[in-house]
């Protein structure tokens, strides 16, 4: 189960690219990309996993969403944390 105090990590062969106002991640293995495991992320998914740099914990990120958004800080904690797990799901990230 993903926490706050939990540190994510983005999966080495990742690529994320901007397209229009999705952001787009694809995995490469051997210099070729697998567009059949495209995962795109909305404007808070790509703001969350720009976020991710082996220091920040998910905590954290929440608090960055939350002042960029003017959100509460609860509602950002459950989204930073569902948003981890699905990219964890998808072997986007690790924790």
């Amino acid at each position: 189960m993903l926490l706050l105090n939990h540190i994510p990590r983005k999966q080495p062969g990742i690529i994320a690219r901007r397209a229009g106002d999705e952001y787009v991640l694809v995995p490469v293995t051997e210099n070729i990309a697998d567009m059949t495991s495209m995962y795109t992320l909305n404007e808070t998914g790509a703001f969350i996993y720009d976020r991710i740099d082996g220091v920040a914990s998910a905590g954290d990120i929440a608090c960055a969403l939350a002042a960029e958004y003017g959100e509460d800080t609860e509602t950002t904690r459950r989204d930073v944390l569902e948003c981890l797990a699905g990219l964890e799901q998808y072997n986007i990230i690790t924790t």
